[in-house]
């Protein structure tokens, strides 16, 4: 158990920022967006953005029902997010799916 490396989603950090981007929101109205200004703090955003920090799965959930879409999107690196500009959606695109192992 300590020896050996964690998978890490190479692109989440990227994905989360283009979000909060995209909905035009500072990091703290991010927080608030996401319902949890009243656990973290703005810093908080910034290491998941930053790729410092992954955040928890509550997290990502609500990351995803921010802009309606599927938690798969977000923490697969073979899918691309694309962000319209009619309903903040985000489609998932059809891509090949490499194998993380």
């Amino acid at each position: 158990m300590g020896l050996k490396r964690r998978l890490r989603v190479e692109l989440l950090p990227q994905k989360l920022k283009q979000i909060r981007k995209h909905l035009g929101f500072s990091q703290t109205e991010m927080l608030k967006r996401l319902g949890y200004e009243n656990l973290f703090d703005r810093s908080t955003i910034s290491h998941y953005e930053s790729g410092e920090r992954e955040p928890p799965l509550p997290v990502l959930l609500a990351y995803a029902r921010a802009v309606n879409t599927y938690m798969e999107v977000l923490i697969d690196d073979s899918c691309e997010m694309e962000l319209s500009g009619k309903n903040n959606r985000l489609e998932k695109s059809k891509s090949k799916h490499k194998n993380p192992l």
